[in-house]
C-alpha cells in the first residue's frame, strides 16, 4: 500500500516507470534480499560473515608494499575515538576550529621536522595521489612537462600517477634499476633528466626495501629539475632526512603512524615542500598566529583549492585532506617520541634480517636476491609460484608476501615479504614450517 501511494504521488504506475530512462544493459532483474531479520539475528548473522576474514590481527602477516600491520598505542586509538575528531571533516569555518586546526599545526610540525622540510600540508589522500600532486606541482613550478620515475615502483601507484598527469599533458618517462642491487640507474638517469625534465622521483627505501645508497647524489645527477623523494615515515626513525640531501619535494604514506591497515584504506599521505615553493604546493597549510585579543591561535594560513580560489588558480581540485588520520599521526608521533621512532625502526629492521635467513634455509628459496641493504622487506625467489605460495600460507593461517609478478614482470618468480615490529620469531618459524613442507 506504501508503495502504491509513493508511485501516485510521482504520478507513474510502477518501480520499473521509475528506474526507465537507465538503460537495459546496466540494469539487473533484481537483488535476492534475505528475509528480515531482527536486531539479535542480524547481529549473529553479519558476525558469522565476517568471521571467515583473515585479518593481520588474527594472522600473521608478512604483507607490505606501502601498508603495514604495524603497533598502534591505545592511547592513540582514544584520542582519535573522541566525538570532536571523529565527526571532524575539514575546518570549513577554520576560526571555529581551534583544536582540530592546532591538532593538524603539530602533525604538520611532526612530518616537518622528520623529513627536514620547510613546509608540510595537513596531508592528502595516500602515497599515490600525493605522488601525482607532486608531479603536477613540478609543471606548475617550471613549466615542463616530463616527470621521471623509478622502474621500480607499485604498479598501482604508477596507474593512480598517470591518471593524475594526463589531464597536464605531461609525461611519465622511467629510469632503470641495477638487477644485481635493485638500486636505481644513476647514469640512465642522468641521461634522461633532459631540459624537459620537471622533477625527478626516487624512493627510499625503495618498493623492494632497498636503501639506495645514491640517494645524496641524485640531487647533484639531475640538473635544475625538482627532486621528488618518497619516504617510509618508520625508516627516518633511523635514516637521514631527505631535505638534508636535497629533496625539493617530499611525499610519503602516513599509515604506518597510528592508523591499521583496514584492509587498504583509508591512508595518510604525507606531502611538503621547501618554503619558495609554497605557493604551488596542493592542500591546505595550518598556521599559527594570534587573536583580536593577543591570544594564540590558529588558522588555515594557505588554502588553493579550487573550492577557495579561482579554479584558475587552483594547485589541485582533489586536495583535500585526511583529516583523522593526521590526527592519529600527530598523537603517534607525540606518544612514541624521537627515541621510541627510532626502536620501532631498529626493531624491524632486526626482525627483517631474521626473516632473511630464515627464508634462507628453506630448500630451494634464494634470499637475498638483491645485494644492498634494506630496510624492513625483501623479494625472495621461490621454487614454486608465488600465487600459488599465497594460496597454501592462508590455508596454514599465514598472511602471505606480495606477488611481485604484476609490478616486477622481470620478478615474476619473486614474492616481497616485510617484517614489521609486529613480527614476532614464533611468526617466522609458522612461515618457515608451512614453507619447508610445500612441493
Amino acid at each position: 500500500m506504501t508503495d502504491e501511494r509513493m508511485l501516485k504521488s510521482l504520478g507513474i504506475d510502477s518501480v520499473d516507470e521509475l528506474f526507465s530512462d537507465i538503460p537495459a544493459s546496466v540494469r539487473t532483474d533484481g537483488i535476492e534480499m534475505p528475509p528480515g531479520m531482527s536486531e539479535m539475528e542480524i547481529i549473529r548473522y553479519v558476525t558469522d560473515m565476517l568471521s571467515a576474514n583473515v585479518t593481520a590481527c588474527d594472522h600473521p602477516c608478512f604483507m607490505g608494499g606501502g601498508v603495514y600491520h604495524r603497533f598502534i598505542p591505545s592511547a592513540v586509538k582514544a584520542i582519535v575515538s573522541r566525538s570532536e575528531f571523529v565527526t571532524s571533516y575539514t575546518p570549513y569555518q577554520a576560526e571555529i576550529s581551534q583544536g582540530m586546526l592546532q591538532t593538524l599545526f603539530e602533525y604538520q610540525s611532526y612530518v616537518a621536522e622528520l623529513t627536514g622540510m620547510e613546509v608540510v600540508n595537513s596531508s592528502n589522500y595516500d602515497a599515490a595521489t600525493a605522488l601525482g600532486e607532486a608531479a603536477t606541482m613540478c609543471h606548475r613550478v617550471n613549466g615542463r612537462r616530463k616527470f621521471l620515475i623509478p622502474q621500480l615502483i607499485n604498479c598501482d601507484k604508477r596507474s593512480v600517477l598517470r591518471n593524475y598527469v594526463r589531464g597536464a599533458g605531461m609525461e611519465i618517462v622511467e629510469y632503470a634499476y641495477d638487477p644485481r642491487t635493485g638500486e636505481a640507474d644513476l647514469d640512465d638517469m642522468k641521461r634522461k633528466a633532459d631540459s624537459d625534465v620537471g622533477g625527478v622521483y626516487v624512493e627510499v627505501p625503495n618498493f623492494l626495501g632497498v636503501l639506495d645508497r645514491q640517494a645524496a647524489d641524485v640531487k647533484a645527477a639531475i640538473g635544475d629539475a625538482l627532486l621528488v623523494v618518497g619516504v617510509d615515515p618508520i625508516s627516518l626513525g633511523l635514516l637521514k632526512a631527505p631535505g638534508d640531501y636535497g629533496a625539493d619535494i617530499i611525499i610519503g604514506e602516513g599509515q604506518a603512524l597510528g592508523s591499521p591497515m583496514n584492509f587498504g584504506g583509508p591512508l595518510l599521505g604525507l606531502f611538503g615542500c621547501r618554503q619558495e615553493l609554497v605557493r604551488k604546493m596542493p592542500g591546505r597549510v595550518v598556521g599559527l598566529t594570534k587573536d583580536a585579543e593577543g591570544r594564540r591561535a590558529f588558522c588555515l594560513t594557505l588554502q588553493t583549492r579550487e573550492q577557495h580560489v579561482r579554479r584558475s588558480k587552483a594547485t589541485s581540485n582533489i586536495c583535500t585532506n585526511e583529516a583523522l588520520m593526521a590526527v592519529a599521526a600527530a598523537a603517534y608521533l607525540a606518544i612514541v617520541g624521537r627515541d621510541g621512532l627510532q626502536a620501532v625502526a631498529r626493531s624491524n629492521m632486526a626482525n627483517a634480517r631474521k626473516l632473511r635467513d630464515a627464508l634462507a634455509s628453506i630448500k630451494g628459496v634464494e634470499s637475498p636476491v638483491l645485494d644492498a641493504p634494506f630496510f624492513n622487506e625483501l623479494p625472495a625467489r621461490l621454487p614454486i609460484k608465488p600465487e600459488k605460495l599465497s594460496k597454501v600460507l592462508l590455508r596454514n593461517g599465514i598472511i602471505g608476501g606480495i606477488p611481485l609478478a604484476k609490478h616486477v614482470p622481470e620478478m615474476g618468480d619473486c614474492m616481497l615479504f616485510a617484517a614489521t615490529e609486529m613480527t614476532t620469531d614464533r611468526d617466522i618459524e609458522r612461515l618457515v614450517g608451512a614453507m619447508e613442507v610445500i612441493e
